[in-house]
C-alpha cells in the first residue's frame, strides 16, 4: 500500500531500492543508531533488501521506502517488523538520510505510519533508541511513552550502549 503525505510518499520497498538504501547502511553516523555496523558491501545490502521484500510476500514484516512526492528524491525507509498479530502489535523503525535529518520528514513519515497502523489493527506500537539519539524527541512529540531501558543492550565501537524502549497505544 502506498502512503502519501504532504511532502512524502511511502511505497512498499523493492529490490531495486538496494543501490538507494546502500549509502544509509554504509554511513557510520546513521549506523551508530542502530543495533549493526555499517554495511561496507553493496551486494550485502541488495541481499538485506531482497529477504525484506520476501517477508513482506509472507505478511512477516512491512517496509517502505520514502521519497519527496515532488522531487522523487529518496530520503529514507520505514518499517514494522516482527509482528505479533494476536496481540496487535509491532515494532516500528525509521531511517533518513543525515542530510535531511531535522526538516520534519522523519515525523510526517512515521504520522502516516501510525496513521496506517491503527487502520490495520494494530493496537500498539513499540520503538527502541539509542539513549540521547535524536529519535527520542520524535517519537516524544509523536505521543511514544517511555517503557523501559535497556542497560548495556547494545555492543557498539567498543563500548556498551544504552536503550530506551517506547510505546504508543493506537
Amino acid at each position: 500500500m502506498i502512503l502519501e503525505t504532504a511532502r512524502l510518499t511511502l511505497a512498499p520497498l523493492t529490490v531495486e531500492d538496494a543501490p538507494r538504501i546502500y549509502p544509509f547502511l554504509s554511513d557510520a553516523e546513521v549506523m551508530s543508531n542502530l543495533d549493526q555496523e555499517p554495511i561496507e558491501d553493496p551486494d550485502e545490502v541488495e541481499r538485506r533488501v531482497a529477504y525484506q521484500v520476501e517477508q513482506m510476500a509472507a505478511d512477516e514484516a512491512a517496509y517502505w521506502s520514502i521519497r519527496h512526492t515532488n522531487s522523487g528524491l529518496f530520503l529514507g525507509y520505514c518499517e514494522f517488523i516482527d509482528f505479533d498479530r494476536r496481540h496487535g502489535r509491532a515494532e516500528i523503525r525509521f531511517v533518513i538520510a543525515r542530510d535531511n535529518w531535522g526538516r520534519g520528514f522523519g515525523y510526517e513519515a512515521v504520522t502516516a505510519l501510525l496513521a496506517h497502523a491503527a487502520s490495520e489493527g494494530l493496537k500498539s506500537l513499540v520503538a527502541s533508541v539509542h539513549i540521547g539519539d535524536h529519535g527520542e524527541r520524535l517519537l516524544e512529540k509523536l505521543g511514544f511513552k517511555p517503557e523501559g531501558y535497556l542497560k548495556g543492550s547494545v555492543h557498539r565501537d567498543g563500548e556498551r550502549r544504552d536503550r530506551r524502549l517506547y510505546g504508543l497505544a493506537l
